[in-house]
């Protein structure tokens, strides 16, 4: 096991439910300095674990593990934190309870202060849902946060996206197999049915037009080869009632949910860390627009839009260009003094 688990104990969830023997996983990176003033906190995205966020650590990086101490938290619902596929009855499968981007925070709090003692995060970036947990954690923790870099995500899920997310579902669990989730295998028609879906999202029309699929770094044969091996591949390996309690934590993230904000315009507008925020330029979830109206409401924000043809998948790590965008936006953010 390459990652640490942070018991929470029985926690109170947002939506009333509460979950007993709850279990945050984790990975650091780095060490923490004498004075605690090093820390990063990098969230994991939608059926990404740990290891999936690395691409984006290493020497001579702006989340330089010889200069900070940068900790990646695991989602509740991503497998290794708290789940349906490892939670025991009677919260188990299709039974365990909903949890939010607010309570996933909450919970990282919790991990950052208690097992760590840190009073003050240098930064807070992420990609996707990782965005989104971003978002949160500057409203959440004001006084803690210095910066943010929220890439290719929101504060919250449009409309279109919640739509785009009903498709997934509905792909995922029209398979029989599915069985409302009481399965005792994996329903794979299933899980294929929602790579499927999820393909013509993650990537855009430039990309296909062009298909990038074929060169490298990705090099697939055909688009057949790109939609199995890439896409099928990448949702085989995930449990479905794991994917489906991600998902609704993503179709109801709203930072304007957040206890004591009246309103998504009265959360961005309480966010006081310095922020760059880097939308995707063909990214089809998360268009540059719905982040150009937010970046509006924030008080020391700037939108600075990834170019390319990559979409959504210019923040995964798979294009070179794309990661020194990312990187040198972090690196200036972090040479800012707060």
């Amino acid at each position: 096991m390459d990652y640490e688990i942070f018991d929470l104990g029985t926690v109170r969830l947002q939506e009333g439910a509460t979950l007993s023997d709850a279990k945050l996983a984790y990975k650091t990176y780095g060490e923490l300095n004498g004075d605690k003033s090093n820390a990063i906190v990098y969230p994991t995205w939608y059926s990404g674990q740990h290891y999936d966020n690395e691409w984006l650590i290493g020497e001579g990086m702006a989340l330089d593990p010889a200069r900070y101490f940068i900790i990646i938290p695991n989602m509740l619902g991503n497998g290794l934190s708290s789940s349906p596929s490892n939670t025991p009855a009677p919260h188990d499968r299709a039974s365990f309870p909903r949890v939010t981007m607010y309570d996933n925070v909450q919970f990282q709090h919790r991990l950052v202060t208690e097992r760590f003692g840190i009073a003050k995060l240098e930064l807070v970036t992420g990609w996707s849902m990782g965005a989104g947990q971003t978002y949160q954690w500057a409203v959440s923790f004001p006084d803690m946060v210095k910066r943010i870099l929220p890439f290719c995500g929101s504060a919250k899920t449009s409309l279109h996206n919640f739509v785009f997310l009903e498709g997934v579902r509905t792909a995922l669990t029209a398979d029989a197999a599915y069985n409302g989730g009481r399965y005792d295998k994996q329903p794979d028609i299933g899980l294929r049915a929602l790579a499927r879906v999820y393909a013509g999202w993650g990537f855009c029309q430039q990309f296909y037009r062009e298909k990038i699929y074929e060169r490298e770094p990705l090099g697939y044969a055909s688009l057949e080869d790109f939609l199995v091996a890439f896409w099928e591949g990448l949702f085989l390996k995930r449990d479905a009632n794991n994917l489906l309690g991600m998902l609704w934590t993503w179709q109801h993230a709203d930072i304007g949910n957040t206890p004591g904000k009246r309103s998504l315009e009265d959360a961005l507008g309480a966010i006081r860390a310095p922020a760059i925020v880097m939308p995707a330029q063909q990214d089809l979830y998360f268009p540059p627009e719905d982040n150009e109206w937010e970046v509006k409401h924030m008080h020391r924000a700037e939108l600075r839009v990834i170019p390319g043809a990559w979409g959504h998948f210019a923040g995964g790590g798979l294009n070179p260009e794309d990661t020194r965008f990312i990187d040198n936006g972090l690196k200036e953010l972090l040479a800012t003094e707060v």
